[in-house]
């Protein structure tokens, strides 16, 4: 549908609201898709006219369409659904479940079954995730506060949510316009001429001429008649006199005829020249079928003009982005290779980072070759992931430097790639079947994909006869591409294959040029620059990789090629001629154009964050300004302009980019990140640093640690519980789960409410001890044939939470975690289970380690073993998963561990730990073992020593041995960057998982009330699944406590480190 068949459904939607026809209007936005009404919308929903309400949903969106679709329609169908339960009318619930909600099953199975299960309930608040269910009108209106913005989040709906602002009566204006105009043009005009129909063009015929002259007491068949009409500004100014009849419209005005011949028929003060501007209008329109809009007047559209903040960097910035949820958070790039991150609503940066190679030794020949001829590297893109969690810096020689990302000012590095032979010119995050991935191109005429976790290579694009300059990475259909364009201006379009480019276009000007697609994903944009100067702004027809439209207003410039940004999907920018230019992107020519207030380079780079609302532009003597928009000044702390120079916030604010905390060094106009004292740089963890083994003493364990004060919370439990054996967090970090060694477990859940908006685990906040409804035990364990001194407590906990296997010597208990229910018991003893871990891609498998030496794998769908495993020669201690490598890693008493093919169960490798201390040999050395955060390696720990090795080859990566105070657990942090360690003499040691040196300690006075003596040493550790600076401890006196850094640094990152 055309632009202009668009505005004419809004006019008859219009009409026939005006006119009261409510109901034929919502049918006309159905079948049109054009307007969503919410309110409409609303009122269907809150009534609970389900049936209806989805009936109008499915003209805008299918419930396949995408997840934000998926989700309105699944809101509505469970909101049925539930309403049937609470009224008891099971037959219709059950109903609603296999026909409305089995859809939903394929995509998430676990949910499926357990609304399943709520048809068991009595009640459906038993049920943990219901139980503030109050009632049907508030539930209602919680969920369609939940659908609202669901739904302003539809990219689908996008444009359709808001009605035009339009005069009132605008259809019967224009058609008494084009009246008013068809009578100008007839032979013979009558006086007052009755229009009849509208359904022929109007003609004044001779016998109506004669019958208007018969009627008429004075004749005046030459002389055109007077009309009063007043102007749309001011209904008071003096009446226009015009050379024509009016008409009265009898066939659309439900008013009555009159006979006044000054009767208003139109808001036009001069109906001749206005005729003629309508005509224009339309001639120019029409006249370019892909140009649906006129150009906006600059006073009307808010886009960032006005300068609110200026930045001044330490070197001249090249390039920046704006985070994609934290609207004020820019970083940024420059010549010499430096990073920063500024929070612009407090005109504050957060922390700023100089070049430096993470790891020289995995670096490529012609790397260290060009770094030796010329040291000098600057960035030539910075860009944040989609989501914000990470970001990457493509430098001008070999490097790309990609970064985690937590919040504020906890950055740590991801990742070191030597991706480019020469410039890494552009980079890119894209999805690839789940999986973020990174896009490179370089001067070596080749684009690169790569995993971000392991930095392993996954493909190669070659045909370019020229450096490749850019890549714009999309998805359309389900189908996921890239684009990549050459400094030739030669475009290619890639699938994530190895059948060479599918596409091949030219650029206007065969020069430099970046593609953008607009916010909604369905206009393609490119600007470029030719060897001659000559810039070019276009978009693209998709589908037949021809121009649609030529942007006006590009000057010739040789300094650099121009670079453009789109606006949601409205506007386009870009920087050019000392200027920041504007258009709208249904218009070729510009919107609005501003100098910033002066000082801007001839071609200035420019960067808008996602909603639109700030632009930044790098202007000379290496600043930055802020331009914001009229919607955006809030944003920022200051409503006047003023400037912010970065020297005087480095030394506040400065922070490592790195796993480890460092010292930063005392001069505060330096911004830049220094390697801790007595390590080298080559020590800092990323993907490439793991790869020879190292083993660190224990003897400088106390030189070199520093205290570490903290926050902590004791989780208090009516219900009396012996030592902590087990102790875990739910997947969902809103929870920990403890197994007591008497059997019980203990389930703490976090309120999410005002003093705690995310519900997940925090020690400003008490949780609940949960407990069944209706004065039912705590969860179990069969003791049954059990001898709890010899006993060794295990369980795992399903990935949707909602169930667990968990055994204390006994039989393995299997348990539904939202009723406490036992659901089935099997493999009683003996052999006793000793350790169990689920399998990760079925939670239907699962492997157990028996006190025998052998690992079974279990089906608990056909309630069986599906085989038996045999290697070990005492009992088995530990078992994980590597789901990237399908491997399962165990480990024993005897301190050996093996790693087993998941697919036939073969055993693969297998290898005995060094134990230093020969007493050690004399009694069973429980060894655990814990994936990395990476998949490809793990984690063992017993009380001499931790460990962290190669899953593939059971190869020795860094090493740790302690000869004084044994170690009673370990654990990664959540990203695996460091390691909690807890000793039983009450401390707690927080290694860097990179080269384990310990970086930490925290004391038991500082965790543990006075009344607690240290001798209550935790046993257990568990770390947050969402946070990687908080850890809980399980001790031995029953009692469970939650640690976290100090409220004012936030991360152990913070804290001060080794000297």
């Amino acid at each position: 549908m055309s632009a202009l068949d668009k505005e004419l459904v809004f006019l008859i939607l219009q009409f026939f609201n005006e006119e009261g026809f409510k109901e034929t209007a919502h049918q006309l936005e159905r079948e049109t898709g054009c307007y969503f009404d919410m309110t409409y919308f609303e009122k269907m929903v809150l009534s609970g006219s389900w049936n209806e309400a989805e009936r109008y949903l499915s003209g805008f969106t299918k419930i396949e369409d995408n997840r934000y679709s998926t989700k309105i329609y699944f809101e509505i169908r469970k909101q049925s659904f539930l309403e049937a339960l609470d009224s008891k009318d099971r037959v219709k619930a059950l109903d609603i479940l296999r026909k409305d909600l089995k859809v939903f099953e394929s995509t998430n199975e676990d949910l499926y079954k357990e609304m399943t299960q709520l048809l068991t309930f009595d009640d459906i608040r038993e049920h943990d995730s219901l139980a503030v269910y109050r009632d049907t009108k508030s539930a209602r209106n919680i969920m369609m506060i939940e659908l609202k913005k669901v739904i302003d989040a539809n990219p689908i709906l996008q444009g359709k949510l808001k009605f035009p602002n339009i005069r009132s009566q605008r259809l019967r204006r224009l058609i008494n316009q084009s009246l008013n105009w068809q009578h100008i043009q007839c032979a013979n005009p009558c006086t007052n001429p009755v229009i009849k129909t509208l359904f022929e063009d109007h003609v004044c015929q001779l016998y109506d001429f004669l019958l208007a002259e018969s009627t008429e007491n004075n004749i005046l068949s030459s002389q055109a008649t007077t009309l009063s009409v007043s102007t749309p500004a001011s209904r008071s100014s003096s009446p226009s006199t015009l050379t024509h009849s009016t008409l009265h419209l009898e066939a659309v005005s439900h008013a009555a005829p009159t006979d006044d011949p000054s009767t208003e028929l139109l808001e036009n003060s001069d109906i001749s020249s206005k005729v003629d501007e309508a005509l224009d209008e339309v001639m120019s329109t029409v006249s370019d079928p892909s140009q649906s809009h006129i150009s906006l007047a600059p006073t009307s559209v808010d886009v960032p003009s006005t300068v609110a903040l200026t930045l001044s960097e330490g070197s001249s910035p090249t390039m920046m982005d704006f985070h994609p949820v934290k609207q004020t958070f820019l970083l940024v790039g420059t010549s010499i290779g430096d990073i920063a991150l500024w929070d612009l609503s407090y005109g504050k940066k957060l922390l700023s980072s100089s070049f430096r190679v993470w790891d020289i030794g995995a670096c490529s020949m012609e790397f260290k070759a060009a770094l030796v001829k010329d040291p000098w590297v600057s960035v030539n893109n910075i860009m944040w992931s989609p989501d914000g969690s990470l970001f990457g810096v493509a430098y001008s020689k070999h490097i790309v430097q990609l970064y985690s990302y937590s919040g504020e000012d906890d950055i740590r590095r991801q990742l070191e790639i030597d991706a480019h032979v020469g410039n890494v010119n552009d980079l890119a995050f894209s999805s690839l079947h789940g999986q973020i991935v990174v896009i490179t191109c370089g001067d070596d005429k080749t684009v690169k994909v790569w995993d971000m976790v392991t930095g392993r290579k996954l493909f190669t694009f070659e045909g370019h006869e020229a450096p490749v300059y850019s890549v714009c990475p999309h998805s359309k259909e389900n189908i996921d591409f890239v684009f990549s364009i050459s400094m030739d201006g030669k475009i290619k379009a890639w699938l994530y294959d190895s059948f060479g480019a599918r596409v091949d276009y030219d650029a206007p000007g065969l020069g430099c040029t970046k593609l953008a697609y607009s916010a909604d994903g369905q206009r393609l944009f490119s600007c470029g620059t030719s060897k001659d100067g000559e810039s070019f702004l276009v978009e693209w027809n998709e589908s037949e990789g021809s121009i649609k439209r030529i942007y006006q207003g590009l000057q010739t410039c040789l300094a650099s090629p121009v670079l453009f940004a789109t606006i949601k999907n409205q506007f386009l920018v870009a920087g050019d001629d000392h200027m920041i230019k504007f258009w709208d992107m249904d218009n070729s020519k510009i919107l609005r154009a501003t100098d910033a207030g002066g000082g801007l380079p001839v071609t200035p780079r420019i960067c808008i964050n996602k909603e639109g609302t700030l632009l930044a532009v790098v202007a000379n003597e290496n600043r930055i300004k802020i331009l914001a928009s009229n919607r955006a000044h809030h944003l920022l702390q200051t409503t006047d302009k003023h400037s912010v120079d970065s020297s005087s916030e480095i030394a506040e604010t400065l922070r490592k980019l790195a796993i480890n905390p460092s010292s930063i060094r005392n001069d505060p106009e330096v911004a830049e990140v220094v390697v801790p004292k007595n390590e080298d740089a080559t020590d800092v963890m990323d993907s490439k640093s793991l790869q020879t083994g190292e083993a660190l003493s224990g003897n400088k364990f106390c030189e070199r640690m520093s205290p570490s004060p903290c926050r902590s919370l004791m989780l208090s439990a009516h219900v009396k519980a012996n030592k902590i054996s087990r102790l875990t967090y739910t997947n969902s970090g809103n929870a920990i789960l403890a197994l007591a060694s008497n059997a019980f477990h203990l389930l703490w859940k976090w309120p999410k409410n005002e003093y705690n908006l995310t519900g997940k685990a925090t020690t400003k906040v008490h949780p609940q001890l949960r407990q069944p409804r209706g004065g039912l035990l705590l969860m179990n364990n069969d003791l049954t044939d059990s001898n709890p001194k010899e006993a060794f407590p295990c369980f795992a906990l399903a990935k949707n939470d909602s169930y667990l296997l968990s055994s204390s010597g006994g039989p393995i208990s299997l348990f539904n975690t939202l009723t406490f229910k036992t659901m089935s018991t099997l493999m009683p003893p003996s052999p006793a289970a000793t350790c169990i871990a689920f399998h990760p891609q079925d939670n239907n498998i699962f492997a157990i380690g028996m006190d025998d030496s052998s690992i079974v794998i279990y089906n608990i769908r056909s309630n069986k073993v599906k085989t038996k495993l045999e290697g070990h020669n005492k009992r088995v201690t530990g078992l994980a998963f590597s789901s990237t490598l399908n491997i399962l890693i165990s480990s024993d008493a005897d301190a050996e561990v093996i790693t087993w093919n998941a697919d036939g169960w073969q055993q693969l490798k297998s290898k005995s730990l060094d134990i230093l201390s020969s007493e050690s040999l004399e009694e069973p050395l429980d060894t655990y073992v814990q994936i990395h955060h990476d998949q490809l390696h793990f984690l063992i720990v017993n009380k001499t020593q931790l460990g962290i090795f190669d899953v593939k080859d059971v190869g020795l990566v860094k090493e740790w041995f302690l000869e004084a105070t044994p170690i009673s657990h370990a654990t990664f942090s959540c990203d695996s960057q460091m390691i909690f360690t807890c000793f039983v003499d009450g401390t707690i040691d927080i290694f860097d998982s990179s080269n384990l040196n310990p970086q930490h300690r925290i004391y038991p006075a500082d965790y543990l009330p006075s009344s607690i003596s240290w001798t209550e040493y935790p046993l257990v550790i568990a770390a947050h699944p969402q946070k990687p600076n908080q850890f809980a401890v399980g001790l031995a006196n029953g009692e469970v406590h939650i640690v976290e850094p100090p409220e004012e640094v936030e991360s152990w990152g913070k804290m001060p480190s080794l000297g």
